[in-house]
């Protein structure tokens, strides 16, 4: 069973756990040591207290051995400075990070089997040949994100699809970006931890006493609130024009994006915005909505994106209106894909709720449960090994 290095783009304690995580604890259930390594950091600092507080957190796990977090995976703090950029500071993440990758699996006694890659930067802060296999796992086109550097991103990942044995994405043009530039690119969609959302279904999960006090009907988001995926004006103009309804918004404000302004929306007396909450309380949280919402922008980001939360809403339920980008298009059977504009969401949302039902909620449930991780890891998996056997 090989081991396998896994160079995340978010640090493991991160409150939204996204693909790398799950992906983690998936390939470590499937027997594999896993060394989970915490964000190298794709852009720069910026003056705000939690990047420093990130940094101080950064520097103090740095010095300590890996830790482990779940059988068989550990995870690994790289001592680095994020978003380095030129000659000199690269060449010093790069000793830095060699150095570190080295000590963490000398302490693990892990081998350099696999590296599992989320970073288009790989190459510019690693040296990969002494990896078996190196496999790219591109979840996001990164360079639409502000704050990042396209023109670096694209030369760097260009690299990074030619020296892969094998690419993985999770959206149809993610796909059309990256298959010219490798022959082994592969299209997985985001799936979702069925079991864990489900519980939303179960009748004995409690409803968080802050939601309780929330009128019905409930229409949720749970996610990064960020202008650069959520299209804020339309929910703005959505939650005016349906008074009646109340708009429960779960997550960071400003993630990826500190220009994200919800001013408008805080003005409205229907629109709550509640902080993070744990994953664990998640399903709880959805168990009270009678509706989950996708208002994306409709831009070059959302156009290469799998939204996460779309088979976490399916897994729990939820009826689901979306806006209609590409990768979710394959799914309208299965949720309400409209056009990004109030008048639309409102109506669909109407329709949703009307027509819900408790066998409706297991029906989407159900079909859900094909899109787990589990699932997923285990067909990724098997082209791996595909790929390795092929080369041996």
């Amino acid at each position: 069973m090989a081991d396998i290095t896994l160079l995340a783009t978010a640090d493991w304690d991160h409150p939204i756990w996204t693909n790398k995580q799950h992906v983690a604890v998936s390939l470590a259930r499937q027997g594999h040591k896993v060394l989970y390594v915490d964000s190298l950091g794709l852009r720069g600092l910026r003056a705000q207290a939690s990047d420093w507080r990130r940094v101080v957190r950064r520097i103090r796990r740095g010095f300590c051995p890996p830790r482990q977090v779940a059988p068989g995976l550990w995870v690994h703090t790289p001592l680095v400075w994020p978003g380095a950029r030129g000659r000199t500071l690269t060449a010093v993440n790069r000793v830095l990070l060699q150095v570190g990758l080295a000590w963490a699996r000398f302490c693990l006694r892990l081998r350099c089997d696999w590296l599992w890659t989320y970073n288009p930067r790989t190459l510019a802060c690693l040296d990969v040949s002494a990896y078996r296999q190196v496999i790219y796992h591109s979840v996001d086109h990164i360079q639409s994100q502000p704050g990042m550097d396209p023109t670096d991103l694209d030369r760097w990942e260009a690299l990074l699809c030619r020296r892969a044995s094998i690419v993985f994405v999770t959206s149809p043009a993610l796909a059309d970006r990256l298959r010219p530039l490798n022959p082994e690119v592969h299209y997985f969609p985001n799936v979702a931890d069925h079991a864990h959302f489900a519980a939303a279904l179960d009748p004995g999960t409690q409803l968080p006493g802050l939601l309780t006090e929330i009128p019905k009907p409930r229409v949720g988001f749970i996610g990064a609130i960020s202008a650069y995926k959520l299209d804020l004006n339309l929910l703005e103009q959505l939650a005016t024009a349906r008074p009646d309804w109340s708009f429960v918004l779960i997550g960071p404000v400003g993630e990826g994006d500190p220009a994200t302004d919800i001013t408008a929306l805080q003005r409205l007396s229907n629109v709550y915005f509640i902080s993070s909450r744990l994953y664990a309380e998640l399903p709880a949280w959805l168990a009270g909505m009678d509706a989950a919402i996708l208002p994306l922008q409709c831009n070059s980001y959302t156009d290469a994106m799998f939204p996460m939360k779309f088979f976490e809403y399916l897994a729990a339920g939820r009826p689901v209106v979306a806006s209609s980008i590409r990768s979710l298009q394959p799914f309208a059977d299965w949720a309400h894909l409209v056009a990004p504009c109030p008048d639309a969401f409102s109506l669909h949302l109407r329709s949703a709720m009307d027509e819900d039902s408790p066998a409706k909620r297991q029906e989407r449930s159900a079909f859900a449960s094909g899109f787990t991780y589990d699932r997923r890891t285990e067909q990724m998996l098997e082209c791996v090994r595909a790929v390795e056997a092929c080369h041996d």
